[in-house]
Order: C-alpha cells, then sequence, then structure tokens
C-alpha cells in the first residue's frame, strides 16, 4: 500500500519529499514557538494574577486585629474580590465558586510551605488558577510570625486558553502558507537537479541507439559531475572498442571474400585436373588409388567451401538479391531430393501442390542444407513435411538421432559452429545452415531449430505467401 501512495517518478519523489520536509519543519517550528509562547503566557499570567493577590492583600494586612474576627476576615475577602475564601482557624468568609474549587492539595502546600502556592485546575470544562497564601505578621524588628489567616481564591483562565487555541491555530496556518512556497522551492530545487540527470539519461539513449558519439558535458564539481564524467569515459571505451571491432570484421569479410575470389580461378583447374584424375583411378594400385580418392573427395570439400565462403561474403555485402519467380513448392522440393540422390533416403509429405513467389535457386539452397544436416548428423527416417495457409508457407524437416543438445541450440545457425567438437572432418563446411537463414530470411521468412517432441532434431521454414510488399 505505500509503494501505491508514494510517486514513482524521480521528480514526483524530490518534490514530495522537500515539500514534506520544509512543511514538517515549518509546522515544528510553528508550534514549538507555539508551544513556548503558550508557556510564557500562562507562566506571565499566573504571575501577574499571584502578585495582584499579594497587592490586594498588602494594604489590608497591618489594619487588622490579631487574633482576627469574623468581620476582618469579611474585610480581607471582600478586598480580595470574588471567588475567595478566607480562614482562620475555625472561622471562615467565603464567596463566589472559590471555596469550592480549593483543594485539599493546596491547602495542604501552603500550610507545610507557609509560603504562596498557586494550582492550576480544570473545573466544569473551565480552566482555573488558584492561588493560596498566609498571612504572616511582620515585628518591627523584622522578625516575621505566621499569622494563622490562609487566604485561598480562583481565577478563571478562559481567556488565557482562548490566547493559546489562537496560537495553535496560528500555527496551522503558518504550516499551511508554508506548503505552496515549500513546492515552488521543490520544482526550483528539482529542476537544478534533475537537469543533469535528463542530460545522462538523453545521453544513454542516444548510446543505446548506437549513437556512439554522444556526450555530456559536465558540469560543476559535484557527484552528478563526476557521474558525468565516468559515463562519459565509459562511452569513449565502448566507441573505441567498437570501431575498433567493426575494424576487424569488415577486414575479416574483405579477407574471406578476397581469399575465395582468389581461390576460384585455382580451384577451378585443380577441380577439372582431379576430374581427369578421378577417370584414371582403376588403373592405379590400392595405395594410389585411396590417395586419389581422398585429394579428390577434399578438393570438392574445398570447392563447397569457397562456394560458401563467397555466398557468405554477398550476404555480408548487402549485395545477394532474390529472382523471385512463381515456384511450385512441393516439386522443388521433391526436385532437389533427386538431384542429391536423396528420394530413397527422405519421407515427403505434402499436398500435390504448393505454389509461393520464391527464388528458385535459393530454396533449392536451404532445402538442400536442411536435408543433407539431418541425413549428416541425424538417423533415419528423415522426414520434410510441407504445409501453406494463406499467410505462409512452411517446410519442416525432422530427423530420428538424438537431437540437438541444449547448448547447441542457440548457436547451431553461426558460422562453423560444430555441436561436437570431435566430429571435425565432415563433408559439410560449416556455413550450410548459416546460409540457410540468410536465404530465409531475405525471403522475408526465418528458420528456426529445436528438437521433436519424439526426439531428433526438427528444423522449421516459413515462408510468407505473398512477397510482393517486401
Amino acid at each position: 500500500m505505500t509503494r501505491r501512495l508514494w510517486p514513482r517518478g524521480l521528480r514526483a519523489r524530490l518534490l514530495a519529499a522537500f515539500a514534506l520536509v520544509t512543511v514538517l519543519g515549518a509546522a515544528a517550528a510553528a508550534w514549538s514557538s507555539a508551544g513556548s509562547a503558550s508557556t510564557a503566557l500562562v507562566t506571565s499570567t499566573e504571575q501577574r494574577l499571584a502578585e495582584t493577590v499579594v497587592g490586594q492583600i498588602a494594604p489590608i494586612a497591618p489594619q487588622l486585629t490579631y487574633p482576627p474576627d469574623q468581620g476582618a476576615l469579611d474585610r480581607l475577602r471582600a478586598a480580595i474580590g470574588a471567588d475567595t475564601l478566607v480562614t482562620y482557624q475555625d472561622l471562615r468568609s467565603a464567596a463566589g465558586a472559590g471555596p469550592e474549587l480549593i483543594t485539599d492539595a493546596l491547602r495542604t502546600a501552603v500550610r507545610v510551605q507557609n509560603r504562596l502556592v498557586t494550582q492550576r485546575i480544570i473545573a466544569d470544562g473551565r480552566p482555573w488558577l488558584l492561588v493560596g497564601t498566609p498571612i504572616v505578621i511582620t515585628a518591627a524588628d523584622g522578625a516575621r510570625t505566621p499569622s494563622g489567616i490562609e487566604v485561598y481564591t480562583a481565577r478563571d483562565l478562559t481567556d488565557v486558553d482562548r490566547q493559546i487555541d489562537a496560537l495553535a491555530r496560528q500555527a496551522v496556518i503558518t504550516a499551511a502558507l508554508a506548503l505552496p512556497l515549500a513546492v515552488l522551492l521543490a520544482v526550483l530545487a528539482a529542476g537544478s537537479v534533475l537537469r543533469p540527470v535528463r542530460e545522462l539519461r538523453d545521453t544513454a539513449r542516444r548510446l543505446a541507439d548506437g549513437e556512439l558519439d554522444a556526450r555530456t558535458s559536465p558540469r560543476g564539481a559535484d557527484e552528478l559531475a563526476e557521474l558525468t564524467v565516468t559515463i562519459n569515459e565509459m562511452a569513449e571505451s565502448v566507441q573505441t572498442s567498437m570501431a575498433a571491432m567493426q575494424r576487424m570484421q569488415a577486414d575479416a569479410k574483405r579477407f574471406a571474400a578476397d581469399v575465395s575470389h582468389e581461390l576460384r580461378t585455382p580451384l577451378t583447374t585443380l577441380t577439372a585436373v582431379v576430374e581427369v584424375l578421378a577417370t584414371t583411378t582403376d588403373g592405379m594400385d590400392a595405395d594410389a588409388r585411396e590417395s586419389a580418392q581422398l585429394a579428390i573427395t577434399e578438393t570438392h570439400r574445398l570447392v563447397r567451401l569457397v562456394e560458401d565462403l563467397m555466398e557468405v561474403s554477398r550476404f555480408d555485402a548487402g549485395t545477394a538479391q532474390l529472382r523471385m519467380e512463381e515456384v511450385d513448392v512441393v516439386g522443388g522440393v521433391r526436385n532437389c531430393l533427386r538431384a542429391r540422390g536423396w528420394l530413397d533416403q527422405v519421407d515427403l509429405v505434402a499436398p500435390d501442390e504448393v505454389l509461393l513467389r520464391a527464388d528458385r535457386r535459393r530454396l533449392d539452397v536451404i532445402v538442400a542444407n536442411l536435408v543433407g544436416n539431418a541425413l549428416r548428423h541425424g538417423e533415419p527416417p528423415v522426414r520434410v513435411r510441407i504445409s501453406a495457409s494463406r499467410e505462409q508457407v512452411r517446410i519442416e524437416v525432422t530427423d530420428s538421432g538424438p537431437g540437438l543438445p541444449e547448448h547447441a541450440l542457440s548457436h547451431v545457425f553461426d558460422r562453423f559452429y560444430k555441436a561436437d567438437a570431435a566430429r571435425t572432418r565432415t563433408p559439410g563446411s560449416g556455413l550450410g545452415l548459416a546460409i540457410a537463414l540468410e536465404n530465409a530470411r531475405l525471403h522475408g521468412g526465418d528458420l528456426s531449430a529445436g528438437n521433436a517432441d519424439g526426439g531428433g532434431a526438427r528444423f522449421v521454414l516459413r515462408l510468407p505467401r505473398d512477397l510482393e510488399e517486401l
């Protein structure tokens, strides 16, 4: 519940915290001032009322006779005013509500301490100040002797309470008036604090979008300025690393393209030589025939590798193009299998005809790579299923082998990746699946790898049926 009530944005939290602290500070200061003023008001009122009572007693005390009679007590009570009680032993003179308000605690304190004592009480919902004092006889030599006369009077403090309530209201008003000022100050403070934060956010966003030369100018010498310098240094390091990586990638791609191009001519000659050599192997002895066959196989493998490298270099350079035509996918897949002698090794499950606008050669390359991969690394039966919907054509190639290891699923389309490190001398170039994926994407489709429910690897090619908008 607290998380939902507390604002989430940094600006909103800063404004709320600043305003809250300011208002609470103003309220605490105003309340403290009101409390101090209230205490001072009550204290001064008590002192004033006590001095008034003493001043009222002082002129008449010397005129009293000791021991006093009832008349003397009445005169003393009348001089002090209403709500007063004057006692001497069993004599008593009272008027107003004072006698009922006087507490036993006050009387005991006056008799024990033999001096003026005050006490605040609440009676019938009204505040009262009780003042009690003994009358002392002062002799000519300055000696002071208790006369036995005690004076008690009650003074109403309702006006004082009203003044205290007014002070409390003033404190509340002061705190309320501090809120707009606090919000204004918070807005100004938030603007100055959050401006560099927003600039850092914008810079980070530009860096994330690939604008590696984005920088923020540091301002001042505080922690935000240090953070800005650190982010700028990080961006500079990332930019330098990315530039070096891009140069290395460009050099690697150019090297592969150049080497492939330079190897093409001598490989053409070498291919012609090994084809001639292949026609003469029957007359060779066993060792020479084995060596010749190995040379022929490796030459063909090298030719395929160079062709795949040249194809990859075209993808990297962005020069690979589609030659679109209407293709019967079922007939194209069947021709692909027939041309490579795989019809007897692969089960083709497909409708009679599925028409699709595609590049016939590149579709043949995709299917050949997927089926060839299944035949080399999986186990029979290998099955190709073709299905079509209004939106796409789906070609699924599955085998009955052990399937793809979990760690290989995210790497099967990487160039030169081999799931089994021990399988280093396979007929393939290690680029077939990468080329198949690039060709699928060139068509606007996708190629995914996984494992079938019953075991074995499963590759699914999805091609959109309407390519005219691509």
